[in-house]
């Protein structure tokens, strides 16, 4: 017995003795989560790389990591597809100069496609923020930063992994779409984007792509909009009005219908004209 609480002693000394792994202060948390699926071609996937390769050794990026309250960021890059397609390509990265974010540029140079497949943006978010818990930073904010160029069509619907997301601790999706198609930028603004002010831009190609990621990584890092960022329209008097109407007919209440009257005249009819 006597060995036995020897022993005991000791191990709980050890333990004690060992130094707490220290937690790094950052401006920012940056999860960049990068479409792969089918939809991008090999040329694209190059173009898209080349993309965040030049933003991160670009003045606008380095500036901003520099000049920001505490001067660093942690970034990490995550390819995704499928439902079971994800895979963390660039590990938590501390940038705190322009030599460390130009050491993360050629990082992604060397990046070898791991799969293509069908676009799964609700798996991706689910695979991804629970990778900061842990991670040896503690940002102002944490921001996920997803790509893409199609709507989903595998796996979890995007908008109840970025609801998880959210309630986990992520403070703001934010999304970058590589095209013109409505339906893909209406599927992001609508069920992908959360959050505190969260933003969406839509380059209209890939040629487009770094001024937009440029953009976007200095608008998050600074906690502000972009420029360019999507509209995201509220909803119109005319819609608000019409529920209004279809609700008092479902009550039948004649005092209602007077003030209904009243509203249908003085805003209704003036957007009309």
């Amino acid at each position: 017995m006597r060995n036995l609480i020897f022993a005991l002693t000791g191990l709980i000394a050890f333990t004690t003795a060992l130094p707490l792994k220290a937690i790094t202060p950052v401006d920012v948390e940056l999860q960049l989560l990068v479409d792969i699926s089918g939809s991008i071609d090999s040329r694209e996937y190059d173009l898209q790389l080349q993309g965040y390769q030049g933003a991160f050794q670009s003045d606008t990026v380095q500036n901003a990591i520099i000049n920001g309250t505490l001067g660093q960021i942690a970034v990490q890059m995550i390819m995704w597809s499928g439902s079971s397609q994800q895979q963390v390509m660039v590990d938590w990265t501390l940038i705190d100069s322009a030599q460390s974010a130009n050491d993360f540029a050629d990082d992604l140079a060397s990046l070898a496609r791991p799969f293509a497949g069908w676009t799964a943006i609700g798996s991706a978010i689910e695979y991804s923020y629970p990778l900061f818990d842990n991670n040896g930073f503690d940002g102002t904010a944490q921001v996920i930063d997803i790509s893409g160029d199609g709507t989903n069509n595998q796996g979890i619907s995007p908008d109840t992994a970025a609801n998880s997301a959210i309630a986990a601790g992520v403070d703001t999706i934010n999304g970058i779409v590589i095209t013109t198609s409505q339906r893909v930028i209406d599927q992001y603004a609508d069920d992908v984007i959360a959050g505190d002010s969260p933003f969406l831009l839509a380059p209209a190609d890939f040629a487009a792509f770094q001024t937009s990621v440029e953009n976007k990584i200095a608008a998050e890092i600074a906690g502000t909009q972009p420029v360019g960022v999507v509209s995201i329209p509220e909803p119109s008097s005319i819609i608000l009005l019409l529920i209004g109407l279809t609700t008092l007919l479902l009550t039948r209440r004649p005092d209602s219908f007077r003030q209904l009257k009243v509203q249908l005249k003085t805003q209704l009819v003036p957007q009309l004209k």
